[in-house]
């Protein structure tokens, strides 16, 4: 991360606002030594080639090539990082063979620092070629692999929050893999992050503790209530699975008399730093104590196809006003990419609104007005991430961070016909891959280049 961006000239698009596009051309984009976007000059704007002069004569302009585009950094805000070696495998099985036939005995090896290092250092490599710069990460029960997690991505440079999973209950986990007491979880947990704050103070990007259960059957009562009280004393990120699937709903319905919203929210899991995976089954009235609690959604839409036993319905819940980002769901869903995960999220609610049971009839078949556009749900991966994770980032915009992806679209088939901004946008969300990828930068630090 030793070179820098200081200003950037070239076309951009971002999202301000959900279902909205902003694009400029020629616009110059000024950096701090912070890393945020201290201005952008617009190609009319007074004092614009003075500065671009300046700029240039002190050799710190960063100037994008015809058919390159620069696209805000992608926010994965669900990402089981010691999954990456289970990524493809054993998906057609239910999930309670899943769990506990491959990802159970596979995240238990994680007691070994070495084999942690050797896996996270591959995927946030593989991540950071994919446009991800910021990731919300599970990482295992075990404090040190956890922590070792913590400093590869502040090595390579990627804005990382990372929780050192909480399962304490008996019945919810199997034996050699689980915290040996709930005592223990709070303590390890507490630890880790004072230790992760004390790191961060010294990265540029960001690193941030998250408390993390999860799930609520696989923690006791205790450590729930524990684990809300220390989001609650230091103020830090909160992140688990909520109503993921029909049997996490049932059960916590079951457990505690009430939905796993409901239950997480009374634990104090709730808040403007919380964000909730998959949550496919949560109601309306769920959906207000999200709203209430300025809580967020995490939408996992390759993962849910495979174990949610449903198809959320987030154009609804942004209707309703709920917060919602992008995620991955390493290993439920296959791929790093958030690409891929943009492209699922138009066809899932594409399938909702239409129906999948040709023998029902059409009128009855789907879910009236369900679908988004594939500029929603760029916001998601963008905007949408940054406002769950409540960090200002996801935006090429003043104030934001100078996270950046270049993006190639050279290779890309357009034969100069649809041209027009919206359509370059969506040939590239639709087309490409990490190879158009030449260029990303994390809080205006170069971290990857073809």
């Amino acid at each position: 991360m030793t070179k820098t961006v200081r200003a950037i000239l070239g076309n951009y698009f971002t999202t301000p606002t959900y279902g909205e596009l902003a694009y400029e051309e020629k616009a110059l984009i000024l950096v701090n030594e912070a890393g945020m976007i201290e201005e952008i000059l617009l190609s009319e704007a007074v004092g614009y080639e003075e500065a671009l002069a300046t700029q240039r004569a002190a050799g710190h302009l960063v100037e994008l090539k015809d058919q390159e585009y620069l696209l805000p950094g992608f926010i994965d805000t669900h990402i089981h990082a010691p999954q990456w070696p289970q990524a493809g495998i054993a998906l057609d099985k239910p999930l309670d063979d899943w769990l506990h036939q491959h990802t159970f005995p596979l995240e238990a090896k994680y007691d070994d620092v070495a084999f942690a290092r050797r896996v996270y250092t591959d995927l946030v490599d593989q991540l950071l070629t994919r446009g991800t710069t910021t990731a919300l990460y599970f990482a295992t029960i075990h404090k040190e692999s956890s922590f070792e997690l913590v400093k590869i991505c502040a090595d390579k440079g990627q804005r990382a929050l990372v929780g050192k999973v909480v399962m304490d209950c008996p019945e919810g986990n199997p034996d050699f893999y689980r915290d040996v007491s709930t005592q223990q979880a709070l303590e390890d947990t507490e630890a880790f992050i004072q230790e992760v704050r004390d790191y961060g103070r010294d990265v540029h990007q960001g690193v941030y503790p998250v408390v993390m259960p999860r799930f609520a059957p696989s923690c006791t009562a205790e450590a729930l209530q524990g684990l809300g009280d220390l989001a609650k004393k230091y103020d830090c990120h909160v992140h688990t699975h909520c109503s993921e699937g029909q049997w996490q709903h049932d059960v916590t319905q079951e457990r505690f008399g009430k939905s796993d919203t409901e239950a997480l929210k009374d634990f104090g899991l709730f808040g403007p730093k919380s964000v909730m995976a998959h949550s496919n089954f949560i109601s309306d009235e769920d959906a207000q104590i999200f709203m209430d609690h300025d809580t967020a959604v995490a939408h996992c839409p390759i993962s849910n196809i495979y174990f949610a036993n449903s198809v959320i319905p987030i154009r609804h819940l942004k209707e309703l006003g709920v917060q919602v980002g992008l995620g991955s769901d390493i290993s439920g869903g296959f791929s790093p990419s958030l690409y891929d995960n943009i492209r699922q999220a138009v066809m899932s609610s594409r399938q909702l609104e239409e129906g999948v049971d040709r023998d029902l009839a059409q009128s009855e078949r789907g879910v009236d007005n369900s679908r988004i556009s594939v500029l929603q749900a760029f916001h998601l991966a963008t905007t949408g991430g940054g406002e769950a994770l409540d960090l200002p980032i996801g935006q090429i915009a003043k104030d934001y961070t100078a996270d950046f992806q270049v993006i190639d679209a050279t290779d890309l088939p357009s034969f100069e016909v649809f041209t027009d901004p919206e359509h370059e946008l969506q040939r590239i969300l639709y087309l490409a891959d990490k190879e158009n990828i030449r260029q990303v930068y994390v809080q205006g630090c170069l971290v990857h280049e073809k």
